[in-house]
């Protein structure tokens, strides 16, 4: 055996040692892994029994409300004073409508942007 094939002989073998230690690294942490998410579930409380489950009230099923709901105003700016920025207006609630009628859009419009309808006119 010449030099030159001696040295690519132990370059290949010192090769082979690193992708086998490669290899019993990842085994290692995938080993790990498995054994720490165990223990998280050994830690976790268990499963509730069916008698446990939630159950439906004794009246049934609870059913839809349908209601329109109008929301609060925003806030009229003083003349001369600065607009409102988005972080000084609260959270606007909204409250029911005493009109029972429900909003429609206008025809030929599917109410959406691109919806492919004419807009309002």
């Amino acid at each position: 055996m010449s030099t030159a094939q001696m040295q690519l002989a132990a370059a290949s073998g010192l090769m082979s040692l690193v992708l086998f230690l490669v290899a019993l690294a990842v085994v290692a942490l995938l080993g790990g892994g498995y054994w720490m998410t165990s223990r998280v579930k050994y830690r976790e409380p268990p499963r509730p029994r069916p008698e446990e489950q939630p159950h439906l009230p004794p009246d049934g099923a609870v059913h839809e409300v349908r209601e329109n709901r109008e929301s609060q105003e925003v806030p009229q700016i003083p003349k001369g004073g600065r607009p409102l920025t988005p972080y000084e207006l609260t959270n606007m609630d909204t409250r029911p409508s005493a009109s029972k009628d429900r909003p429609r859009w206008s025809k030929g419009s599917s109410g959406s942007f691109g919806g492919g309808g004419l807009g309002a006119h």
